[in-house]
């Protein structure tokens, strides 16, 4: 009897496990960084936390995602972990997968939205490709992903369900805070997340005036000079030029 290499298998542990429960942020602060658009929450984490401007919105301008996010990392090319946490995401979770970034195969479509629709989840955001794009219109549901295939996946597994992963070039772990609308997608850290609504707000009204102000014309560039200033950069204010061509 010819027997296939052991390597082949697939093994339990890392790579094929799953978490079943998880810590969720209070709701209430997902809430409140619901209040903020994401660039606004990017620049208070220095611009560090938000995902590749590959990973966009594939549905509708106004199909915003924010929730806890359930985290899922699979092959690439295949979603079997991606139906399993069908079952495990709460209502108005984010299903956040990570597919490695591959264009070869879509890890989803719309019979996955569907279902996903039907157990209250708010959304996915992928790190790789989907499908049944008009199917997932119809929905009228939030799907943030690289791009669109009509390659299927297969339903094989390995891949893991609330363990951490990279979407986008972020780290995102089960529980952190996934914003996401046409600017594109943060990932608030759930340790962080109560503090860093605090600082929203407690900046929201200087900023609300100084875009006022702006509007009105009532501004200022000084501060642009004094950064040339103390740079010591070359200001050259000779307006002759003189050009030269070589045959």
């Amino acid at each position: 009897m010819v027997k296939k290499p052991k390597t082949a298998e697939i093994n339990p542990g890392p790579g094929f496990r799953i978490r079943t429960n998880i810590k969720r942020p209070d709701p209430a602060i997902i809430a409140g960084l619901g209040e903020f658009e994401t660039p606004v929450i990017s620049d208070l984490m220095n611009r560090l936390y938000t995902m590749t401007p590959a990973i966009h919105n594939l549905t509708a301008p106004e199909l915003n995602i924010l929730g806890s996010a359930c985290t899922v990392k699979v092959f690439p090319g295949d979603n079997l972990m991606v139906h399993k946490s069908l079952d495990l995401a709460a209502p108005n979770d984010i299903i956040v997968v990570d597919a490695g970034g591959s264009s070869m195969n879509a890890v989803m479509g719309d019979l996955v939205c569907t279902k996903a629709r039907h157990r209250q989840i708010g959304g996915f955001v992928v790190d790789g490709y989907v499908r049944d794009i008009p199917g997932i219109l119809e929905l009228h549901f939030p799907v943030y992903a690289r791009g669109i295939t009509p390659i299927g996946p297969l339903h094989r597994g390995p891949g893991e369900v609330n363990f951490p992963i990279q979407c986008g070039g972020i780290v995102v772990h089960p529980g952190d805070i996934i914003v996401g609308d046409m600017n594109g997608v943060v990932v608030v850290p759930q340790e962080i997340a109560s503090a860093l609504l605090q600082r929203l707000r407690d900046r929201r009204g200087a900023e609300a005036e100084y875009l006022a102000a702006v509007k009105r014309g009532e501004f200022s560039n000084e501060w642009v000079d004094t950064i040339l200033t103390e740079g010591q950069c070359e200001i050259i204010q000779d307006h002759e030029f003189i050009y030269t061509t070589q045959l």
